[in-house]
């Protein structure tokens, strides 16, 4: 799943708390940034289906760090990449 908005301070750890509560986290991914390891305001969850169809519909929208966070189906092998029809 592709979290976005995240707060600056977001570290691997809390973010697998905020969604550990809907289920298994297999892994965690923070974009940060290279010079300065403050995250990038997005990151990549692994969640099983159902979890995540869960975790979506909790946090989706939620204020965590005073920011709306933004929670959504994505393919970290495809972000960033345009789609073909």
């Amino acid at each position: 799943m592709f979290v976005g908005h995240l707060p600056e301070d977001a570290k691997e750890e809390t973010v697998r708390e905020w969604f550990s509560e809907f289920g298994t986290v297999r892994s965690v991914r923070i974009a940060s940034d290279v010079f300065s390891g403050k995250c990038r305001g997005f990151g990549f969850v692994e969640m099983e289906g159902h979890e995540a169809r869960a975790a979506i519909a909790g946090l989706n929208g939620k204020t965590l760090g005073g920011k709306s966070l933004k929670v959504q189906f994505e393919d970290a092998r495809s972000a960033g990449k345009k789609r073909r029809r």
